[in-house]
């Protein structure tokens, strides 16, 4: 299971997450990939730990957490991924006055090791009728990689009324939400925590945090790569 990676538009991808804090890319698996990957959900070798999400008060729904080793194409995928997206992540700190991330995935998660982070925090979601995922935002520690992605799994076909919502609060503004849809390997890059923007000032903090819609019909799975691991 080869992901399509290769022929990413970076400057584009760039210019979209610089502009409004997301990107739609892809697709970056073939519908046999997304299919091979739902059908490891019922695998609970797989995880390190399932979320009943109404337990926590996140929504309804349920997602796991994938135990290391990753299974094909993951680890190709987050490297390959990270490498675009590093100078983008470096660029963001810079204008907000963060410390800068490393070139490689490798080199983030040593750091995340030695931060005492090394739970891994890759994720498939799973949501059927009435579910949903209040917004929230993915940090799991102290360090944390700035922007994360989300591949729809499922062929839009077979679900109604999910989709995926991004919102973002700029200083003494109202909320503004984004929807986002997505096809079947199609993934949306976004940030985790906050995006800097420019103002009359210098560039400040938009916050943003994401969730998905409540689904009316069918079922909805979602593969979520964050970079940074766990505590």
């Amino acid at each position: 299971m080869t992901p399509m990676t290769d022929t990413l538009d970076w400057p584009r991808i760039a210019y979209d997450l610089n502009a409004q804090g997301w990107a739609v890319i892809g697709p970056l698996l073939t519908p046999a990939t997304c299919d091979a990957l739902r059908a490891l959900y019922d695998q609970p070798e797989r995880f390190r730990s399932r979320i009943l999400m109404q337990r926590h008060g996140f929504g309804q729904g349920e997602y796991q957490y994938f135990d290391n080793p990753l299974p094909d194409p993951l680890p190709r995928l987050r490297a390959r991924l990270y490498e675009g997206l590093a100078p983008i992540a470096n660029g963001w700190g810079a204008r907000l006055e963060r410390p800068g991330f490393p070139d490689s995935l490798n080199e983030l998660t040593a750091q995340c090791r030695a931060a005492g982070q090394a739970r891994p925090t890759s994720l498939m979601l799973r949501y059927g009728p009435g579910d949903y995922n209040r917004l929230h935002q993915d940090l799991y520690g102290d360090l944390v990689f700035p922007l994360q992605v989300a591949i729809l799994l499922s062929d839009p076909a077979a679900f109604e009324g999910v989709e995926f919502v991004l919102v973002e609060q700029k200083p003494r503004s109202q909320s503004q939400a984004h929807v986002v849809p997505l096809k079947q390997g199609e993934a949306v890059i976004f940030a985790v925590r906050e995006r800097p923007a420019a103002g009359a000032r210098g560039d400040y903090r938009v916050q943003m945090r994401h969730g998905v819609s409540t689904v009316r019909a069918g079922q909805r799975m979602t593969l979520g790569l964050i970079f940074h691991d766990a505590t």
